[in-house]
């Protein structure tokens, strides 16, 4: 006798991105002078790293200012004043997770 076994896959198919999305912001050709963004997810410890990461890209890298906001949650997104300050303000962002 042979048993079957269902497996699911939860996964959602990937969303297709149109190219022209994928290139409306030109890519950094340096990061001197430019200001990077962080969203602390509220995760532990991504504060840290962000903070290390802001040291790093402002005394190696030329980096003229670094924006750091934290999210209520990691489950929630950030609040659409985060998003807008962003976008007028910075060059680059970068969100992440700790733990």
């Amino acid at each position: 006798m042979t048993a079957s076994i269902i497996l699911y896959d939860p996964t959602a198919p990937r969303a297709k991105v149109p190219a022209v999305v994928a290139s409306a912001k030109p890519t950094l050709e340096t990061l001197a002078g430019k200001v990077v963004g962080f969203i602390d997810n509220a995760k532990p410890n991504f504060n840290h790293l962000a903070d290390d990461i802001g040291e790093l890209l402002m005394s190696k890298y030329g980096v003229k200012q670094v924006l750091k906001r934290r999210k209520r949650a990691a489950s929630v997104p950030a609040p659409d004043a985060v998003y807008k300050e962003y976008a007028e303000q910075c060059d680059l962002v970068i969100t992440g997770s700790g733990d």
